[in-house]
């Protein structure tokens, strides 16, 4: 998986958000991930709360070593993250790279 081997770009720097062509190419490689409404998202489920807590802590790590922060949605054994870049409203590469992150962890 190419996206494993790149690290995010630092939010300081001119992220361009990415053409639809590029989304497409991207998404490939994260085929459990979704796009809704212009946003990355995957339902991640667990045995029970205690499991996706444990989770979401390894993708907090994560996302704090990589500097890109998902929204995250818990319910019970449920876990929802959602990416998208706020700092260009829109899709980032950083969004995908986080998303292959994640399923290395899992």
């Amino acid at each position: 998986m190419e996206l494993l081997k790149e690290r995010c770009e630092p939010k300081e720097t001119c992220l361009q958000p990415l053409q639809k062509n590029e989304t497409a190419r991207l998404s490939a490689e994260i085929p459990d991930w979704r796009l809704r409404d212009e946003r990355l998202q995957r339902e991640f489920k667990f045995e029970n709360f205690a499991r996706a807590m444990e989770f979401v802590n390894k993708v907090a790590e994560t996302a704090e070593q990589q500097d890109h922060h998902p929204d995250i949605y818990i319910s019970y054994n449920k876990v929802v993250l959602t990416f998208f870049t706020h700092k260009v409203n829109a899709l980032t590469k950083n969004d995908f790279i986080m998303a292959a992150r994640i399923d290395a962890i899992k």
